[in-house]
């Protein structure tokens, strides 16, 4: 059995040793905000982070990973109060969402090592694959969470899990769209 700690709960896995921590975040603790992306390390949708470094979980074994912390995107901040998840909301940088979850764990362990990367650093450092292309609102995310980190700004946190868009974005009564047509 191996045994190692998955959001700051310790885990036992009853599988082989040799399986992907992938599929074994995913298939036996339910925790599919770690995503299957291309399975050879190169896209890194699967990212999550291990003992503070950003880690492409299907190219690293259970039996690896013994003893060790695994921090996956739920165990992140559950109630999306991070600095990188308040600014990934801010920038509006998900458009499909696929790559995000394995984007934000990599930018989190970035702003572990340095709140004030460089251009350089985050592009050293962010070789995910978004195939919406949103690296521009990617990067200012990045630089806007680290600005976050260190006292120099402010950003209202994400509608907590499990609240409806509705009743998160509720109409003001006496505000209404543009009529049809009107070309704004």
């Amino acid at each position: 059995m191996t045994k190692f700690t998955v959001n700051d709960r310790p885990v036992q896995y009853r599988m082989d040793p040799q399986t992907p921590l992938l599929w074994a975040l995913r298939d036996a603790s339910n925790l599919t905000g770690t995503k299957y992306g291309c399975g050879t390390g190169d896209c890194g949708a699967c990212t999550v982070d291990i003992d503070g470094k950003a880690i492409r979980s299907c190219q690293v074994t259970i039996a690896a990973v013994e003893g060790r912390f695994v921090t996956t995107i739920e165990g992140l901040a559950p109630d999306r109060s991070h600095p990188v998840q308040q600014a990934w909301a801010a920038q509006g940088a998900p458009q499909c969402g696929y790559c995000q979850s394995g984007m934000i764990m990599t930018a989190a362990a970035l702003l572990k090592r340095t709140s004030n990367p460089t251009d350089a650093e985050i592009d050293a450092t962010m070789t995910n694959i978004c195939r919406c292309g949103t690296y521009p609102r990617i990067r200012e995310a990045i630089k806007q969470a680290g600005r976050i980190m260190r006292g120099e700004e402010r950003v209202a946190a994400a509608p907590a899990s499990g609240i409806a868009p509705a009743d998160a974005a509720r109409h003001v009564p006496g505000l209404s769209p543009p009529a049809s047509g009107t070309g704004d």
